[in-house]
C-alpha cells in the first residue's frame, strides 16, 4: 500500500474516531467547560484542588521528605490480565487511593526498570525532576489501571455473604453470617425448601466411581466443579482446594475462550502439550516483527509494555506489520512507514502463514544451518542456541505406523525405552541416531530398512512441511486471505532478511474454528528462521523466582494427604476417546465414530465445556458448581442463551456456589455468594504472562484495607478463608498441621491466608541469593508497617525483613543485565521446535476418526466433523462476519467504571465504507447484527480502517448484570449502574454446532478452542 494511501486512510479513521467521540464524549465535554467557566479559587496556585503530593524532593540535593498523611506502596494493578507493577498512593486518614502510577523497580511499567537494590526513598527521587531522572526513570500506569481503583469502593460490591431468595436468577438475596454459609455450603440438607441439596461433604468421595460401568470416569468427587479466571496470583491457592485437597478432576480457568488456539500452535511447536509454553520477541532488539491475529498495545499480553517497547523500537529503525481485519492504534501517523497494518479476511490468517512458507521453503529463505541441526549438541556446534527435528525421519508408509517418528530401535540401532533416539540421514542416505549426528538431510525421503525385516517409506519433517505448503499455490492462498500474491512474497521476503532478529507474534485472531492449525502455521515461521533463543528473537520467557514450589524455605507443593486427580475431565480433554468405555461399547457393535460430543485428548482443562457438559449430562454431570471471579456465561460465545434455563434448574445442578466481589451474568443463577477482595485488598504472587526476559515475581498485598465485611474470628470474607474454613470443617488434608513444612521438616498449619502467602514469599527471598533486609525507614515509606504482625507471626526472625523487602518494592525483579548472554538469551527453552508433531498426528478426531496431521496446513473454517462453515452458514445468507477487538481503555474487568465510561461510553459497531454504502447506513444508525444464534442491537460507526465484509466489535460491552439489573439484598436494593449495560457483547452472536445435539458452540476441530472470529452475521434494520 502507498505511502499516500496509507495516510489518506489514516485520516478516514481520524474522522470515524471523530465521530466516535460525538456518539457518547458529551459528559466528558460538559465537565471541561464546568471547570474551565467556574472562576471558584483553588487550593494551590499550581496543583489545584488536587491532594498534597505524596512526598517533596529537593532538586538540588534529592532528599526526599515524605508527606506523613500520606502513604506510597508498590503491588499489582488489576485493570486486566497484564498485572503490571503499580504505585499505590494512600491517604492515611480515610483509607482512600488517590491516584495509581507506575511501579519503577517492575519489568512491565518501567524500561529500564530501576535495579532491584535501589532503596525505597532513591525510587521515588528517580522518577522526580531531580538530576532531570523523572523522564528517563518514568514508571507509568495506563488510563485502565489509573481509573479502576473505582471498584474498591463500587456500590454494586458484594461486601457480606448472600443466599438465594427464591428462584435461581431472580436476583433476590438475603444476606447471611459466614458461619451459615459455611455450614450450609458443607453439610447441605433442604436449604431452598425445594428438597435436599448435597453439601460438599457428601459429594467428596475419592474412591468410590461415579459411574461404575464407566470407570475411567474417576471418584464422585469429580462431580464437585471449580471454575476461574486467569492466574492473577492467587490461583495456586484455588487449585490447591479444587484438585490436591478435595480431589476434584474438574479445575480450570479460562484459557479455551480466550488464547487456547495460540497457545496449542506453540504446544505443537514446543512439543509441551501439557504446560502450553508460548514465545514473545525480544522487542528491545528486533528488526522486523510481523503481527498476526494480534496488535501490540491493544492486545496480546503485556499490553502496556508491548505499546511502550514498540514506540521505542520505531525511533531505532524497527519496523513492524500488524495483519489483522481491524486497524488499531499499532499503526497511525507516528509510525510513518515503521509500522503498516495489512488487512485480512477473518480465520484466514493459516492462508497467509502457509503462503510465506511455501514463499520460504521455494526461494531457500530458511535457516539451513539451524533446521540441519538434529540435537542440541549439534547446534551448539555451529553456534546455534536452538534446534529442531526438521530432519528427523516420519513413518509415511500406510499402515497402523503411519504418522509415527522413526526410532532407533526400529533400525536395530538402539534398544527400546524412554531415550529411544529419532532418525535422521547424512547426505549419502545412511541413516543414524539423531543423538549421534551432528547434521541431517534436510528434505530426505526414501526407504528405512527394519531391524525386523522389511522396510518403510519415511520422510524428515521439513519434506512433510514442504509438501503441505505445497498443497495450494500462492495465487491460491492469495485468493483465500484477500492479500495480494506480492504483498506475501514480500512479507515472507523481509521477514528472512534479518537474520535472527525477526519474530511473529499472534493471539486471539486466531480464536476461530480453524485456529488451531492458523495458530501452528504462524509460530512455524518462527522455525524456519531459527529465532528461538536468539536476541531479538523469540523467547519463552524469563521465568520467575520459587514461589509455591518446595522452594528453599517451605514446602508448598506437597503436603500429607494430598490427593492426584483421577479419572476423565468433564471437559473431555487430556484422554483419548479411544480408552473410554464408550468407544469400547460402540466398537463391540461395528460403530466406534462418532463420539456424542468431541474428545480433546490434546487439550488442558477445557472450562468452556465444562457448562455444556455438565448441563447435557455428557461424559456426566455435576452435583456443585464453584464460580470464582469468572463469567462463562457472558465470556464465551455462543453460551448466553443456551444456557441460562437449565442453570436457573436446581434438578440440574444442585449447587452454585460463586466467590466474587460483583454480581454478574454467570453468579447471577447462584445459590450462594462468597463476597471476595478486589485489587488493592487481596494478597497474591504473581508473573509476567509473557514478553519479560529476566525473573520476575509480582506481589499482591492489603496495601487498604478491605472493605468486605469479617467473619467472627476477624478474618476477612474473601475466597482464601472461605476455602479455608470449608477445608476445616470437612477436615480435607492441606490445612491442618503438615500443611506447610520447612526445609528442616517443621510443620505448619494453614489457618489464614497469610501462612501461604508469607511463606511463598519467603520462598521467593532465599530463592537463589537471599535478597537483603529492609530497612525501618522502607518499611515504614511503603505502608509495610502494617503487615509487621503478621510477617513476625509467620515467619522466621531471620526471615521477615527479607520477605518485607520484597513488599516494599512490589516483588523481585531480575535486573535486565540477566537477560542476555551475549547475542543468545540466557534463560533458554530447551526442547527442540517441532516442524512435525508425533503426538498431534498420531491423536483422532472422535467424531470421524481420522488422524490429524502432524505439520500446520491451509483449511477454512469448519465444523467439529469437519464439515465446512460456510455449507452450513452459507455467504448468500450470512454476508458478514464478526469479530472482536481489544480497547485500550476498556475491558470486562473495568466496564461500568465512571471515569473510563466517561471517555469511551459504548462499542459502535465497525462497518467499511464500502458495506455501508451497500446497506445505506451511515455513523450513528442503529441496527441489529444477527447471526444464527443470537442478535445484538447498536450504533453504527462507519470508517476505513477495517477489512470489507468485516463487523468489528470492541470486547467488554453489552453486559446484562454487574449493575446493568438491579438485585435486591434482603430488604435493601443493590444500586444499578446502568453504564455497564451500554454496547453490544459480540459473544451473544456466538454460533452452534448444528451436527450436535444439546448445548453445543462453535469450536476448533482440533483442541476445542472457542471460535469467535469470523462469525457468520447479517445486518438487518432497526
Amino acid at each position: 500500500m502507498s505511502k499516500n494511501r496509507r495516510q489518506f486512510i489514516k485520516g478516514l479513521g481520524a474522522v470515524g474516531a471523530l465521530a466516535a467521540f460525538g456518539l457518547g464524549y458529551s459528559h466528558t465535554a460538559d465537565q471541561f467547560l464546568k471547570g474551565f467557566l467556574d472562576r471558584t479559587r483553588a487550593n494551590d496556585p499550581f496543583a489545584g484542588n488536587a491532594p498534597q503530593p505524596e512526598y517533596r524532593v529537593d532538586a538540588v540535593t534529592g532528599q526526599v521528605r515524605l508527606n506523613p498523611a500520606q502513604q506510597v506502596s508498590y503491588t499489582v494493578c488489576m485493570g486486566c490480565t497484564t498485572l503490571c507493577g503499580v504505585r499505590v498512593r494512600i491517604d492515611k486518614a480515610n483509607d482512600q487511593v488517590l491516584r495509581v502510577s507506575g511501579n519503577p523497580y517492575h519489568t512491565l511499567s518501567a524500561d529500564p526498570h530501576l535495579p532491584y537494590e535501589t532503596s525505597v526513598l532513591e525510587s521515588f527521587a528517580g522518577v522526580s525532576r531531580h538530576k532531570e531522572r523523572g523522564l528517563e526513570g518514568r514508571a507509568t500506569a495506563c488510563a485502565r489501571g489509573n481509573a479502576v481503583l473505582a471498584k474498591l469502593d463500587s456500590p454494586q460490591r458484594v461486601r457480606v455473604p448472600l443466599k438465594r431468595i427464591g428462584k435461581r436468577g431472580a436476583g433476590l438475596w438475603a444476606p447471611i453470617s459466614f458461619e451459615q454459609l459455611v455450614e450450609e455450603v458443607v453439610e447441605g440438607g433442604d436449604l431452598f425448601r425445594e428438597g435436599d441439596v448435597e453439601g460438599l461433604r457428601a459429594i467428596r468421595d475419592v474412591e468410590t466411581p461415579l459411574d461404575p460401568e464407566q470407570p475411567e470416569l474417576g471418584p464422585k468427587s469429580n462431580q464437585m466443579v471449580f471454575m476461574s479466571a486467569f492466574n492473577d496470583g492467587r490461583l495456586a491457592f484455588a487449585k490447591r482446594f479444587a484438585i490436591n485437597s478435595f480431589g476434584s478432576r474438574n479445575f480450570a480457568g479460562h484459557r479455551s475462550y480466550c488464547g487456547l488456539s495460540m497457545r496449542s500452535g506453540y504446544a505443537a511447536l514446543l512439543d509441551n502439550w501439557k504446560a502450553q509454553p508460548h514465545l514473545k520477541p525480544d522487542f528491545a532488539n528486533a528488526e522486523f516483527l510481523l503481527f498476526i491475529g494480534t496488535s501490540p498495545g491493544n492486545a496480546g499480553n503485556p499490553f502496556k509494555r508491548q505499546g511502550h517497547l514498540i514506540a521505542k523500537g520505531r525511533s531505532r529503525g524497527l519496523k513492524y506489520v500488524v495483519v489483522d481485519p481491524v486497524l488499531t492504534n499499532a499503526d497511525n501517523i507516528a509510525a510513518e512507514d515503521n509500522g503498516r497494518w495489512l488487512p485480512i479476511r477473518p480465520n484466514t490468517d493459516g492462508a497467509l502463514s502457509m503462503g510465506m512458507i511455501r514463499w520460504i521453503i521455494e526461494q531457500d529463505a530458511y535457516d539451513a544451518r539451524f533446521l540441519a541441526s538434529p540435537n542440541p549438541a549439534a547446534a551448539t556446534k555451529v553456534g546455534e542456541a536452538s534446534w529442531s527435528n526438521a530432519t528427523h525421519l516420519v513413518i509415511v508408509e500406510p499402515g497402523a505406523d503411519f504418522g509415527r517418528m522413526l526410532r532407533g530401535s526400529d533400525l536395530g540401532l538402539d534398544p527400546k525405552g524412554d531415550d529411544d533416539p529419532f532418525v535422521v540421514a547424512d547426505e549419502t542416505g545412511k541413516l543414524h541416531s539423531h543423538t549421534a549426528s551432528d547434521r541431517g538431510e534436510l528434505f530426505y525421503q526414501g526407504q528405512a530398512r527394519l531391524a525386523e525385516g522389511g522396510e518403510v517409506a519415511v520422510a524428515t519433517s521439513l519434506a512433510l512441511l514442504r509438501e503441505a505448503a505445497f498443497e495450494h499455490t500462492l495465487a491460491e492462498y492469495a485468493d483465500a486471505c484477500g492479500i495480494a500474491e506480492a504483498e506475501i512474497a514480500g512479507l515472507a521476503r523481509e521477514f528472512t532478511s534479518h537474520g535472527k532478529r525477526a519474530a511473529v507474534d499472534t493471539h486471539g485472531g486466531t480464536m476461530g474454528s480453524n485456529g488451531f492449525y492458523a495458530a501452528y502455521a504462524i509460530v512455524m515461521l518462527n522455525a524456519l528462521i531459527g529465532n528461538l533463543n536468539h536476541q531479538g528473537g523469540t523467547s519463552a520467557g524469563g521465568g520467575r523466582f520459587k514461589d509455591v514450589a518446595p522452594g528453599p524455605r517451605y514446602n508448598l507443593a506437597t503436603f500429607k494427604g494430598m490427593q492426584k486427580p483421577k479419572g476423565v475431565g468433564l471437559g473431555r480433554n487430556g484422554f483419548p476417546y479411544e480408552k473410554t468405555t464408550e468407544f469400547r461399547r460402540k466398537e463391540a457393535v461395528g460403530k466406534p465414530y462418532p463420539s456424542e460430543a468431541p474428545w480433546l485428548p490434546l487439550s488442558p482443562n477445557m472450562s468452556s465445556e465444562f457448562l455444556p457438559a455438565m448441563l447435557n449430562g455428557y461424559p456426566y454431570s455435576a452435583k456443585a458448581l464453584i464460580l470464582w471471579s469468572t463469567n462463562p456465561v457472558y465470556g464465551v460465545s455462543g453460551m448466553t442463551e443456551q444456557v441460562k434455563e437449565r442453570l436457573a434448574d436446581p434438578k440440574v445442578v444442585p449447587l452454585i456456589v460463586s466467590i466474587d466481589p460483583f454480581i454478574n451474568e454467570s453468579n447471577q443463577y447462584a445459590d450462594y455468594i462468597v463476597p471476595d477482595s478486589v485489587l488493592y485488598e487481596s494478597w497474591g504472587w504473581a508473573s509476567a504472562w509473557g514478553g519479560h526476559l529476566a525473573k520476575v515475581n509480582s506481589a499482591r498485598w492489603p496495601v487498604v484495607e478491605p472493605r468486605q465485611a469479617r467473619a467472627a474470628d476477624g478474618q476477612v470474607m474473601e475466597m482464601e478463608s472461605f476455602l479455608i474454613a470449608v477445608g476445616k470443617r470437612m477436615g480435607l488434608p492441606g490445612y491442618s498441621a503438615g500443611a506447610i513444612t520447612d526445609s528442616d521438616g517443621n510443620e505448619y498449619p494453614i489457618e489464614r491466608a497469610e501462612d501461604w502467602y508469607l511463606r511463598a514469599a519467603a520462598n521467593i527471598a532465599f530463592d537463589g541469593t537471599p535478597v537483603p533486609d529492609a530497612s525501618d525507614d522502607e518499611i515504614a515509606a511503603t505502608g509495610v508497617t502494617r503487615l509487621l504482625p503478621e510477617l513476625k507471626r509467620v515467619l522466621k526472625r531471620e526471615e521477615w525483613r527479607k520477605v518485607a523487602y520484597l513488599y516494599a518494592r512490589g516483588g523481585r525483579f531480575e535486573d535486565p543485565e540477566a537477560a542476555y548472554d551475549d547475542k543468545f538469551l540466557r534463560k533458554r527453552y530447551p526442547r527442540a521446535m517441532q516442524l512435525y508433531n508425533e503426538q498431534l498426528a498420531l491423536a483422532r478426531n472422535s467424531l470421524t476418526g481420522k488422524r490429524y496431521r502432524g505439520t500446520p496446513y491451509w483449511q477454512p473454517p469448519v465444523l467439529a466433523d469437519g464439515t465446512p462453515l460456510e455449507d452450513v452458514y452459507p455467504a448468500e445468507v450470512w454476508p458478514l462476519r464478526v469479530v472482536s477487538t481489544k480497547s485500550q481503555l476498556q475491558s470486562s474487568h473495568t466496564i461500568g467504571v465512571a471515569r473510563l465510561q466517561q471517555i469511551q461510553p459504548t462499542n459502535p459497531i465497525g462497518l467499511h465504507y464500502d458495506d455501508a454504502a451497500k446497506l445505506g447506513v451511515k455513523t450513528g444508525d442503529r441496527i441489529r447484527v444477527v447471526s444464527p444464534e443470537g442478535s445484538v442491537e447498536g450504533i453504527v460507526l462507519v470508517r476505513g480502517g477495517i477489512q470489507r465484509g468485516v463487523i468489528g466489535i470492541e470486547h467488554g460491552f453489552g453486559h446484562r448484570e454487574l449493575g446493568a439489573r438491579m438485585h435486591r439484598l434482603g430488604e435493601n436494593p443493590l444500586p444499578k449502574a446502568v453504564a455497564a449495560g451500554a454496547g453490544v457483547n459480540h459473544n451473544e452472536l456466538g454460533c452452534p454446532e448444528p451436527h450436535r445435539p444439546g448445548i453445543t458452540f462453535l469450536t476448533d476441530w482440533v483442541v476445542g478452542n472457542v471460535a469467535r472470529q469470523g462469525l457468520p452475521t447479517r445486518i438487518e434494520f432497526i
